[in-house]
């Protein structure tokens, strides 16, 4: 498929049928957009398709460019014990992003990756994944994690800050679906009042158990 990813789509690599684990092979040879050159490799959500809940936060980190797993570094760990607090069993919980591909940014040659926020071009590329993903998991509940994921759902005006811990109801991928918003667990880490900003995730995080019960 030469030229595919100066189409900034991932439609034609999305199969037509098949479960979860099909999505998964799949998308391992994406080429949708130019992300792909300089990742590791895919991150695909992980989790059952039965989930009652899907955590989508922006893109994946360091860590799970090296692993291939969504949420596996310190933020992962830390969204965890949190859904585990809000009374959420992480087991429960499909988690993905709404960008497959780790971008980053080098300050020099073999120094550490730097995270850069994927752009609305290449989260709109990714989006098919995302909408087979919710078209398999049919979860009862989307818990957004962060800004990128918000906009990637719903739109460029979104403001985390303005929504979080509410209830939302909104059309996804031509799905109605029920949205909580909260922040991405990075930013509790960056966060200088750290305990406090883990009590914001927690309390946000309870609302959708509340919504789930």
């Amino acid at each position: 498929m030469a030229g595919t990813e100066d189409a900034y789509t991932a439609e034609p690599f999305v199969p037509k049928r098949g479960g979860l684990p099909a999505l998964r092979k799949a998308a391992a040879e994406c080429r949708g957009c130019p992300l792909h050159r300089d990742a590791t490799q895919t991150v695909f959500g992980a989790g059952k398709a039965t989930a009652r809940v899907m955590l989508i936060g922006e893109q994946p980190g360091d860590q799970e460019d090296r692993q291939g797993k969504p949420f596996v570094g310190p933020a992962g760990g830390l969204l965890d014990r949190a859904l585990a607090d809000a009374g959420i069993d992480p087991a429960d919980a499909y988690v993905t992003n709404a960008v497959k591909h780790f971008k980053f940014t080098r300050a020099e040659p073999r120094k550490r990756r730097i995270h850069k926020a994927p752009t609305l071009r290449e989260m709109t590329a990714c989006g098919p994944w995302l909408a087979a993903e919710l078209a398999l998991v049919e979860p009862e509940l989307i818990v957004v994690l962060g800004a990128t994921a918000g906009k990637a759902l719903l739109g460029s005006s979104f403001r985390v800050t303005q929504v979080r811990g509410t209830l939302l109801e909104e059309e996804i991928h031509g799905r109605p679906e029920r949205l909580v918003p909260t922040v991405h667990p990075s930013a509790v880490l960056r966060a200088e009042d750290r305990d406090g900003a883990y009590r914001g995730l927690v309390s946000d995080l309870r609302v959708a158990a509340q919504a789930l019960a």
